[in-house]
């Protein structure tokens, strides 16, 4: 118990002392969080959808755009980067794709929500882009922050982004709620809350490009056709596929995201301004359970994290599905977005972790592109949701996403209990 609590000791005194290049990667979380409150892709994205008359099955494209075209592109950017040196220079050109791409959601939703049909088209394949680019600076991202952080301090790096970054992201919530509730009208509320958020990103991706980033060793250059092939070979690390499994399970399970909000405007009958509320309640409850997050990633690893949030991402769908059966106060339907909060906070904490850890430092670009390559076609799962939300409801959409759910939680018993 005493080598334990020196142990713990120890971790805290070192994330008191960031360096410069943790202090970089810090604010650009803070601001990407900020970002992220403003264009929040299930609540904000998907009311401004519904509000222009979108069917399900498109809400559902949304965040399937937005996570699995970042997940996609991977693992030919693996291919790419993986012998580069230096890989800032790969995801200062992404950043610049993403800041045009925002800039041109709010043109589109200042000046063509008059046109429904067309704007939508546009704002989609703009996400479309934005997400393009996401996944390309996605690996740089992950591969500079490896080098800049020590494996000790990742797990603080991580959780303090989260932390203070939740905060700001619920004063977006404010921010949100107020622009909604305003007289300002519509389409160009919402352009105001994307133009916020596009300023926020544009800053937090600049920060990050400041990073002064070591040299990688030489090695030699990977083709596309190389990493398909090897592929095989990463699947025979049974740590690895087991962390996959959970991975395809959660990504499936996530179909009824984008529908908690839309299912409280379109069935439950909650004014538009109520989205600013459910962004609050995403964001709110970030910085605080990122506290506890941060004391089960010392104490117990990343993978208690990811079966601990499973779990709590479960139980998401099944209140939704009560709130509506038994007509519960408005209230008790903003925990719905408390539990998903306090789920994506840990599996963004534990998910990363877990792979970062796991991976051999020589294979990391492989492993990385792999998985989220694979993980990446499961995230369309949404529009499946979509589909199944017009056939049959919303409430067919949360059962089956609590089973799925269930099943991750319980395959993470399988997970690598040292990663």
């Amino acid at each position: 118990m005493a080598a334990d609590n020196a142990q713990v000791t120890a971790v805290r005194k070192l994330r008191l002392n960031w360096n410069r290049n943790e202090r970089l990667g810090i604010l650009n979380g803070w601001l990407v969080f900020l970002g992220d409150g403003f264009l929040s892709v299930s609540v904000v994205v998907a009311g401004f959808a519904a509000r222009l008359g979108a069917p399900n099955a498109v809400i559902g494209l949304l965040p399937a755009i937005a996570q699995g075209g970042w997940m996609l592109p991977q693992l030919l950017v693996a291919a790419r980067v993986r012998a580069l040196p230096y890989k800032l220079p790969v995801y200062r050109s992404a950043a610049l794709v993403r800041m045009l791409t925002y800039l041109a959601m709010v043109v589109i939703t200042a000046t063509l929500a008059g046109s429904p049909a067309l704007c939508l088209t546009l704002f989609v394949l703009a996400m479309l882009l934005n997400a393009l680019a996401s996944g390309i600076s996605g690996l740089p991202f992950l591969e500079v922050v490896s080098k800049i952080v020590p494996p000790k301090r990742r797990a603080w790096f991580f959780a303090t982004r989260n932390l203070y970054g939740g905060l700001l992201a619920f004063g977006a919530g404010l921010a949100v709620r107020w622009i909604l509730a305003s007289g300002l009208s519509f389409p160009l509320n919402y352009a105001l809350i994307f133009l916020l958020g596009t300023v926020a990103y544009t800053v937090g991706y600049g920060i990050f490009g400041r990073v002064t980033e070591p040299a990688d060793p030489p090695l030699p250059p990977a083709r596309l056709r190389e990493e398909i092939r090897a592929i095989p070979e990463t699947l025979t690390d049974r740590h690895f596929r087991a962390f996959l499994t959970v991975r395809l399970l959660l990504a499936a399970a996530s179909m009824g995201d984008p529908f908690y909000a839309v299912y409280a405007l379109r069935d439950l009958q909650y004014p538009a301004a109520t989205l600013g509320a459910f962004v609050m309640a995403l964001t709110g409850a970030a910085p605080l359970s990122n506290i506890v997050w941060q004391r089960v990633a010392e104490r117990k690893g990343s993978r208690r994290i990811i079966r601990y949030a499973s779990f709590f991402a479960g139980l998401a769908p099944l209140l939704a599905l009560a709130v509506g059966a038994l007509h519960l106060p408005a209230g008790v339907y903003l925990l719905v977005f408390i539990l998903s909060s306090v789920a994506l906070q840990g599996f963004n904490l534990g998910h990363t972790n877990h792979l970062l850890n796991l991976a051999p430092p020589e294979a990391r670009s492989r492993y990385i592109g792999t998985l989220n390559t694979l993980v990446g076609a499961a995230l369309f799962a949404p529009v499946f949701g979509g589909l199944l939300a017009d056939a049959a409801g919303y409430r067919a959409v949360f059962v089956l996403s609590a089973v799925l759910f269930a099943a991750a939680w319980w395959q993470c018993g399988k997970l690598r209990r040292d990663a």
